[in-house]
């Protein structure tokens, strides 16, 4: 009887000190990497009293910051040197969301995407219609080239559209620009044109994910998708398990090759795992080795958190980081991940 009663003593003093532990670790705000400003503004928000999708929308801002010149406005021209924006935030505690894809012409995307969550029964707006809802919602509506979009495109057309994301068309798309037809010769696209270096450098999302002190989850994403894509091209970013996603179990960011996200809703198998009883690590490092096990020149990132807030991230053709502020941290937290390598895949 003592040695039942001391081990059910143990059990409870364990189960306390794990729950201590998971509310030292709450609120958290997590987003994909060193966007350090960010990070702080969606902590700040948090602080004065603002919910976890407040935290979202206000970390959200390298929409507006163009962090490292990638993210939001004047980055990654598309293939007519036009720059557009996709963005989607999500509410884990309802398993709404807000999206929009395709902004031409309005700097505040993740505020859109709140704007469909609130005032609409859609869940994404797309394209010039976007635009028009932002507008009528009261966005102000501007260009969103600059002149180094500009230059970059520039430079761009003047290297033969190197790199594109065009195959089985005519001129040939390794070695000319368009304007592009289907070849007759290889109607499915079957032979591959050199394929695009996705890097931090040249394509890049801010997702973040935060947990606030109850433990209500919310996430989001904004990009501007892919240097030289394809007009008219719509990226993870703004669709929920793409580039973000939110439950009452835990949250995912995403960032990276968007194209294979939107094949396999990553961020949905992530939060899936970990409502099944997935640690954060296992469920991230899962959903990556079954992308690069498919798509092995897949490059990109996930970052899960649970409910409870503990964290962490799988990574596979890039070295990742990502950054992190929670209770009884000074200030942000770089953390560094080593990406997995093609031994380690598994269907």
């Amino acid at each position: 009887m003592r040695s039942r009663a001391a081990l059910i003593s143990l059990l409870c003093y364990l189960l306390v000190c794990q729950q201590r532990t998971a509310a030292h670790s709450l609120p958290i705000v997590v987003n994909t990497w060193p966007f350090t400003n960010a990070t702080r503004n969606a902590w700040e928000r948090l602080q004065a009293g603002g919910s976890s999708l407040d935290a979202v929308q206000e970390g959200c801002t390298c929409e507006l910051e163009q962090c490292d010149f990638t993210v939001g406005y004047g980055g990654s021209p598309d293939e007519l040197g036009k720059t557009t924006l996709d963005a989607l935030i999500m509410d884990g505690s309802t398993m709404r969301a807000g999206a929009v894809a395709n902004l031409q012409k309005v700097k505040k995307a993740i505020s859109t995407a709140r704007l469909v969550l609130e005032h609409t029964t859609h869940t994404l707006l797309s394209g010039q219609q976007a635009d028009a809802f932002a507008a009528e919602m009261g966005e102000e509506l501007s260009d969103l080239s600059t002149p180094g979009s500009t230059t970059q495109h520039q430079t761009w057309l003047n290297a033969s559209c190197q790199p594109n994301f065009r195959r089985g068309v005519v001129p040939d798309p390794t070695t000319a620009c368009g304007p592009y037809h289907l070849d007759q010769a290889d109607p499915r696209g079957d032979t591959l044109c050199q394929a695009s270096t996705i890097d931090e450098h040249n394509h890049d999302t801010i997702s973040m994910v935060v947990v606030d002190e109850t433990g209500k989850v919310a996430a989001g994403s904004s990009s501007n998708g892919a240097t030289h894509k394809v007009p008219g091209r719509v990226g993870d970013a703004a669709v929920p398990g793409g580039g973000a996603y939110a439950s009452p179990d835990g949250g995912c960011a995403s960032t990276g090759d968007g194209d294979t996200h939107l094949r396999f809703q990553p961020c949905l198998l992530v939060v899936e795992a970990m409502r099944g009883g997935a640690s954060p690590l296992d469920a991230a490092q899962s959903v990556v080795k079954r992308m690069a096990h498919w798509f092995p020149q897949y490059v990109g990132a996930l970052v899960a958190v649970n409910a409870r807030g503990q964290h962490a991230a799988a990574a596979f053709g890039w070295q990742f980081q990502y950054a992190v502020r929670a209770a009884q941290q000074a200030d942000v937290k770089i953390i560094d991940v080593e990406p997995l390598t093609l031994a380690q895949q598994e269907s």
